[in-house]
């Protein structure tokens, strides 16, 4: 970034040129954008989050079910997670396939059994 000049200075403001207002907004967009990527990148290193392969995040885009989604990537079969969430295979299927949406004390509990957010496997589908 070149060196911004002021136009005109006061004891209360500071007059820029709008290359100069923008160019500093940008920099400051900047430095927050690289902020956040250090947040990020210490969260992964203290283990507080986690990556997600591209091809669930397309799923997951693609309007996949969110719970069967990740019980997959967790490398459970729906029998581990329905027995572990206390409810029956056959609701777990109807859950994946959409056709009950689960009570929210079951999706906690889901969520719970998955390690996710509860609004990791809700969002986008309360309607």
């Amino acid at each position: 970034m070149n060196a911004i000049k002021p136009i005109r200075v006061t004891e209360d403001t500071v007059t820029l040129a709008k290359a100069d207002f923008e160019a500093l907004l940008d920099a400051v967009e900047e430095a927050r954008d690289l902020e956040r990527v250090r947040e990020i990148e210490a969260d992964l290193a203290a283990g507080r989050t986690e990556t997600m392969p591209l091809e669930m995040a397309l799923a997951l885009c693609d309007g996949a079910n969110p719970v069967r989604i990740w019980r997959k990537h967790r490398g459970l079969t729906a029998r581990a997670l329905s027995a572990s969430v206390g409810i029956t295979p056959g609701y777990l299927s109807e859950i994946e396939s959409g056709k009950k949406a689960g009570s929210l004390a079951v999706m906690a509990r889901i969520a719970g059994v998955l390690r996710v957010e509860l609004g990791d496997l809700v969002a986008g589908h309360a309607e």
